[in-house]
């Protein structure tokens, strides 16, 4: 039945954008901070926060950041942390990462920040930078020369030493604000604790002695299990006398911070000591599994990690937290951090980096299996909150001398993280660099190590496609297929195979593209594999196939990986199938059927993450709309979609094919709306965010316009199985 048209998407959004972490305890003083922030952000576009470590910084700029003006922050407040990034070239991704963007072009990341922000008026926080000062502060310039509604609030323990930037020290809490603090973090440890005429001398006392400083204060109420405020006051005396130190260049609130840290360390048995050091080799977060492998043995046995890190968390030393992936656990850096220096002390930081790799590679290669199962969803969120460590882990790779193709294997095996959940540039980042590195006699063809680097090779050609980087995608896949046929590699020749179809595929080469897929589809089979994959790549013959007009062989193609996929839980390469199927089903006249498949297809891939999935289902959805007899929601859906192709690449990969739904879309609702109002509508969805399309999208039947539009026939047109112009395409991403 006709129904009403949806009104265009209201101006603004109830709810300000951003990923500012949620406050889990009451924040404590800084009255004059908190005003004084706005006010120099209205005068300052750089404002950076500086004080000792532990004094405060990352909470006082998280909370003041959640409360500034309207006018400040239009486009939200973004907080990237930058303490577990350890490489310079990095922290581009880092923010980009913080900002929640996928991008599956071949911008450099910087190129995908300027981009993104030049437009906005928002406010990011960069927290924990002094060890990547140099990095940062260039980019921090660079950002903001490029984004005039761009301000930034940095936190670390030194300046930028930018042009405009203005200081805001944070000085140690006050007196009475330390000693408040240390009641309301003791009423939470301890219900019934209040500051009385028994205890109040000697709270004053030992936050007079930790000179105010937050983190030394909780790490001292960590205690108070075990101590009564007096006791901690006598203890902390004795503390100082033993570890103070440090020359004379060592600023006061430093060494006060550690005689701190070390006087918690102090109080620590022998086994929890060594798990904290121990634990200093993670970078970010972990779990009690990864703790268990990397840390135990020798001297602390893997069945006493959890009593172990059960105290460490009773004592402020690790924190615990939910995550999507489960219960994880984290170290603050400055805790982190005099850990590390007892693990350099004790010689033991090489093989707890070599124990670390391990854990890591191995998780990689379970992943990689795993993500062909029921739990897809949960391996996407585990390699998520893994990243840092798996950083880490290619990082050691590729800094150890002949270890080169451990880092080859790592990145080739994350390739459903890098494809799957738009994680190309990344991705790209650490494949390059691993194969750039290689030398004979560790990973190169003529070594010991062959497999790995032609995994790196086909992955790398794999995710460049999916850039819409063709040459280098196909230099890479070209080496790949040589020496997997000189090597005798089988599979490597399958994958070699299969990624040069999807580039014929992106090029408009469809009788290439099916060429290739066949062949590649015939070697899986007679080696046995059967992945995610392997099934995209019958997905991609199906695409073929239903562009030169051969529906009924695209939807029995596309029908069995559907089959396929339920079997085996599999829901990434399904969606993909599903689009093929929605596809189809437009072509045959049945817009409704096509609506249903689209659905899933959008719910899956947004899911995931998969920016490329997801602005395909819009551009087809966009068509089944106008084909409803909806022109005006059309125009918007179009407009939505192509506020997403920047991130992708070339508009639907410079492909004739590919781009025939779209050029019919414009052109027929064009017709009903006139271009202005065409063009009106297309602005209102080039305003819409991803999750505001997506719910758009999905929200609920399709409307239809007084004018309803002619269903195409049920055959598919002429002009659909040979575009007008079919250029090679110059980038894209295949439909895997």
């Amino acid at each position: 039945m006709p129904r009403t048209p949806r009104p265009d998407p209201p101006a603004a959004a109830p709810a300000r954008p951003g990923n500012l972490p949620h406050e889990v305890n009451r924040f404590v003083g800084r009255a004059a901070e908190l005003a004084a922030l706005p006010e120099a952000l209205t005068a300052a576009r750089l404002v950076t926060v500086t004080g000792a470590g532990g004094v405060g910084k990352s909470r006082f700029v998280a909370h003041a950041a959640a409360r500034l003006p309207g006018p400040l922050c239009a486009d939200g407040v973004w907080r990237a942390e930058l303490a577990s990034v350890r490489r310079p070239e990095l922290v581009e991704y880092a923010l980009t990462e913080a900002l929640g963007l996928t991008d599956h072009t071949t911008r450099s990341p910087r190129q995908v920040l300027l981009d993104h922000l030049a437009g906005r008026t928002l406010v990011l926080v960069v927290d924990g930078f002094e060890h990547l000062v140099d990095a940062c502060a260039l980019l921090v310039r660079d950002l903001l020369g490029a984004a005039p509604g761009l301000r930034v609030v940095a936190a670390g323990r030194r300046p930028l030493a930018l042009a405009g930037e203005r200081l805001l020290p944070l000085a140690p809490l006050p007196a009475g604000a330390a000693a408040e603090l240390f009641a309301e973090r003791a009423a939470a440890l301890l219900p019934g604790f209040r500051l009385d005429d028994g205890n109040r001398d000697d709270v004053h006392e030992v936050c007079r002695r930790l000179d105010g400083l937050p983190l030394a204060v909780e790490l001292a109420v960590g205690r108070l299990r075990a101590l009564s405020p007096g006791q901690l006051a006598e203890r902390l005396d004795d503390r100082f006398r033993l570890l103070t130190g440090g020359g004379r260049d060592t600023p006061a609130r430093h060494r006060t911070l550690r005689t701190a840290i070390g006087w918690s360390h102090e109080l620590c048995t022998a086994q929890e000591r060594l798990l904290w050091a121990r634990l200093s080799v993670f970078s970010g977060s972990f779990d009690l599994e990864a703790a268990e492998y990397i840390c135990g043995g020798d001297g602390l046995h893997a069945d006493a990690i959890l009593d172990v890190l059960q105290e460490l968390i009773g004592q402020s030393v690790v924190s615990r937290e939910e995550t999507p992936a489960g219960v994880r656990y984290r170290m603050l850096d400055t805790v982190r951090a005099y850990g590390a220096e007892w693990l350099d002390g004790i010689g033991d930081t090489e093989r707890m980096r070599r124990r670390h790799r391990d854990w890591y590679v191995g998780l990689a290669t379970w992943c990689e299996l795993d993500w062909f199962s029921p739990r897809q969803a949960e391996v996407a969120a585990r390699t998520d909150g893994e990243l840092p460590n798996l950083r880490a882990a290619l990082e050691f790779c590729l800094n150890e001398p002949g270890e080169t193709h451990l880092a080859q294997y790592l990145a080739g095996t994350l390739w459903f993280y890098w494809a799957g959940c738009g994680r190309l540039a990344e991705g790209r980042h650490w494949l390059e660099q691993s194969i750039e590195l290689d030398t004979a006699g560790d990973g190169h063809p003529g070594g010991g190590h062959a497999d790995s680097r032609l995994k790196a090779l086909w992955v790398l050609g794999y995710v460049a496609i999916l850039q819409g980087d063709t040459v280098p995608a196909l230099a890479a896949l070209q080496e790949c297929r040589e020496a997997a046929e000189r090597t005798g590699n089988a599979t490597a020749l399958a994958y070699a195979v299969h990624r040069t179809g999807c580039l014929a595929l992106v090029s408009d080469d469809m009788p290439r593209a099916e060429l290739l897929l066949r062949d590649a589809l015939t070697r899986y089979r007679e080696i046995g594999e059967l992945n995610s994959n392997v099934l995209m790549g019958q997905v991609e013959l199906a695409m073929a196939l239903a562009f030169r007009g051969e529906l009924t062989q695209a939807v029995a193609l596309c029908e069995d990986v559907r089959q396929v996929c339920e079997d085996h839980g599999e829901r990434w390469t399904r969606a993909y199938a599903l689009y093929v199927l929605a596809y189809a089903r437009w072509t045959e006249g049945e817009p409704a059927a096509a609506r249903r498949l689209l659905g899933e297809c959008l719910t899956i891939d947004h899911e995931f993450r998969d920016l490329l999935g997801t602005v395909l289902a819009i551009e087809l959805l966009a068509l089944v709309t106008v084909a409803e007899g909806d022109a005006a929601e059309a125009a918007v859906l179009q407009g939505a979609a192509g506020g997403m192709w920047p991130s992708v690449g070339l508009r639907l990969f410079g492909s004739g094919h590919y781009n025939v739904p779209h050029e019919r879309c414009e052109a027929q609702a064009r017709e009903v709306l006139g271009d202005a109002r065409f063009e009106e509508l297309t602005r209102v969805g080039g305003l819409l965010d991803r999750d505001e399309t997506v719910a758009r999208a999905l929200g609920g039947g399709p409307p239809a316009s007084a004018v309803t539009l002619p269903r195409p026939a049920r055959a598919l047109p002429p002009d659909m199985r040979e575009p007008a112009a079919s250029p090679t395409a110059n980038g894209g991403e295949t439909t895997g």
